[in-house]
């Protein structure tokens, strides 16, 4: 006899925010529909960058941006969707961008009364472009502090990363992903190209507090504190009680690396170096939002001696070392740091 069997339901990031949207009833919607927009956008450069070998879109736009990097092509176009998205949905102030050395306003009028800021990487990894490598956005959400309607100060992004109300990350890979949280929990969406959409995929997402991956670019080993480089030398040591050695992985796509870990358990290290004795991560835009998520996935994120979402801003492009992923690897590396670099 023949019998049905029960059709799975697809949630889509749509449905998935409007359910949600009961856990801030403060918001009245805003901020949903705030993360709808950064969706919509994610859709737009997620076309662009697999077809990017097709179209002319590939390679530098001869220009550096802030950071002193090259600007990629669609490192431009990225940053250009989302702050377009952001403009055209009305629920977000102002912008800081990796890409911008300024704080973008949102002159439009359904922005005048908007109650979040948003940071924002908008192409993470961009110098694995023209190799074909996964690449990501990263994405922070704050509610504004000024009181004035209109008007926002860079006193709005001066805000730990214990405040952010929502963060997220953007891979583009074999399959593209959108995950985020909102202090509830994190959960991942994939985008289903058959019918345009990010459908739950990844439900209530967790770290293993142990893994056997440890991510960091060892060619400037060199140039480590001595904390870490006695931590790599943990993770290589032979220990059948602990899982060691530790399996060396590293794409040089932050996102990507931190996506792994998250599915697989691991830990990722870019820490200060004598080249960049502040590290070189950018805590706004790339260290808080990450960490925000590791936290709500049972990671841990620091920058190897200080919770990484303590630490108090300074400026919009502030850089940062950032251990983060498994718990008890993040606190491994932490007590390397102490015992030898303290």
């Amino acid at each position: 006899m023949f019998t049905h069997k029960p059709i799975r339901r697809f949630i889509t990031l749509g449905q998935f925010i409007i359910e949600r949207q009961s856990d801030f009833p403060f918001a009245k919607g805003e901020l949903s529909r705030l993360l709808r927009d950064i969706g919509i956008a994610a859709k737009l450069v997620n076309r662009e960058v697999n077809k990017a070998g097709l179209a002319d879109i590939l390679g530098d736009m001869g220009e550096t941006n802030v950071q002193g990097e090259d600007q990629k092509k669609l490192d431009v176009y990225a940053n250009e969707q989302f702050i377009n998205a952001l403009r055209s949905g009305g629920e977000c102030l102002a912008v800081a961008s990796e890409e911008n050395e300024d704080l973008i306003e949102i002159e439009s009028p359904v922005s005048q009364n908007a109650k979040y800021v948003v940071c924002i990487d908008p192409l993470d990894g961009s110098s694995n472009i023209d190799v074909n490598v996964s690449i990501g956005t990263i994405f922070s959400i704050y509610r504004r502090k000024s009181d004035r309607i209109g008007t926002t100060t860079i006193e709005d992004f001066m805000i730990k990363g214990t405040e952010q109300v929502a963060a997220g990350y953007v891979i583009y890979g074999s399959s593209t992903m959108l995950v985020y949280t909102t202090g509830k929990g994190v959960n991942g969406f994939t985008l289903d190209p058959s019918i345009g959409e990010f459908c739950l995929s990844h439900p209530d997402m967790k770290i293993p507090e142990d893994g056997v991956l440890y991510s960091i670019n060892e060619g400037n080993y060199t140039h480590f504190p001595d904390g870490v480089k006695k931590y790599i030398k943990y993770c290589q040591e032979d220990d059948k009680a602990t899982n060691r050695p530790y399996s060396s992985r590293y794409i040089g796509s932050l996102v990507a690396d931190f996506h792994r870990n998250m599915i697989k358990g691991g830990v990722y290290i870019y820490p200060s170096t004598g080249k960049s004795p502040k590290g070189k991560l950018r805590l706004l835009y790339e260290a808080n939002p990450l960490a925000f998520i590791a936290e709500q996935a049972g990671g841990k994120a620091s920058n190897g001696f200080d919770r990484i979402l303590e630490v108090q801003p300074e400026s919009l492009h502030q850089r940062t070392p950032l251990f983060i992923g498994s718990k008890n690897m993040v606190e491994k590396a932490e007590e390397l740091m102490r015992i030898h670099s303290a």
